[in-house]
């Protein structure tokens, strides 16, 4: 089993420099099973339950690195480390900004669309996620300025559609009808802003667009905009399905 000095598995957490967790240490602040570890050279085993056996401060340990959640992101909120305006790294622990490896969207959604995102600091699996061989389904609730016109989910289905600048055709999307200007669509690839592309060529606009799934996962409604929850294996398996 994998084992990190003390000084640097909190360092890697984000919990401050090595020697501010030597510091932390000392202070006898580190505590596993409720011992203090005042020794910040010492090797601890990166066992699963790590986090629910050792605190910093009182309070448990962040989750080790393989960390993936589920967040609701809300609308005007940017999947960028750099760009100006409010950013989805924001809304996690400030901590969780400085892990090493780094946490990670899976994909973006863009500033205007709202729903599900993931985000992990595991890069096999979000280049697993995202690979076209997975084909890993996308739906999403659309919102139009116009009625539809009836022959949407054929055209859309035909997998011969093509999209202003590129030349291949999209995959196959699965669209049902809720009322003339509120549709659902899933996607079983991920090309720029593709939702909004394929109504503008059909003829129409997008107001408003949600992700509620992705894979077999489906957003909570329970889980309001701006909250994200952490995804244990079994959730994060079900990505690949359905």
């Amino acid at each position: 089993m994998k084992a990190l000095r003390l000084d640097r598995l909190l360092a890697n957490l984000g919990y401050g420099s090595r020697r501010e967790v030597e510091g932390l240490a000392r202070a006898g602040l580190v505590r596993l099973e409720g011992q203090a570890l005042r020794d910040a050279s010492q090797r601890i085993p990166l066992e699963p339950d790590l986090s629910a056996r050792m605190t910093v401060q009182g309070e448990a340990l962040d989750p080790l690195p393989g960390l993936c959640l589920m967040l609701h992101k809300p609308l005007g909120v940017t999947c960028s480390h750099k760009e100006a305006g409010p950013l989805v790294y924001g809304l996690l622990p400030e901590r969780w900004r400085r892990r090493d490896p780094a946490l990670s969207t899976v994909g973006r959604l863009d500033k205007e669309t709202s729903g599900l995102l993931l985000m992990t600091d595991d890069g096999a699996l979000l280049h697993r996620i995202i690979s076209p061989k997975a084909k890993v389904s996308k739906r999403y609730r659309v919102s139009l300025a116009r009625p539809l016109q009836g022959d949407e989910a054929a055209i859309l289905a035909s997998g011969a559609m093509m999209l202003e600048g590129e030349d291949k055709p999209l995959l196959p999307v699965e669209m049902e009808t809720d009322d003339p200007t509120h549709c659902t669509v899933t996607l079983h690839e991920g090309r720029y802003h593709q939702v909004r592309r394929m109504f503008a060529a059909l003829g129409n606009h997008v107001d408003a667009l949600h992700r509620d799934r992705v894979g077999g996962l489906a957003l909570p409604a329970d889980l309001p905009a701006g909250e994200f929850r952490i995804l244990g294996p079994g959730e994060i398996a079900t990505l690949f399905e359905g």
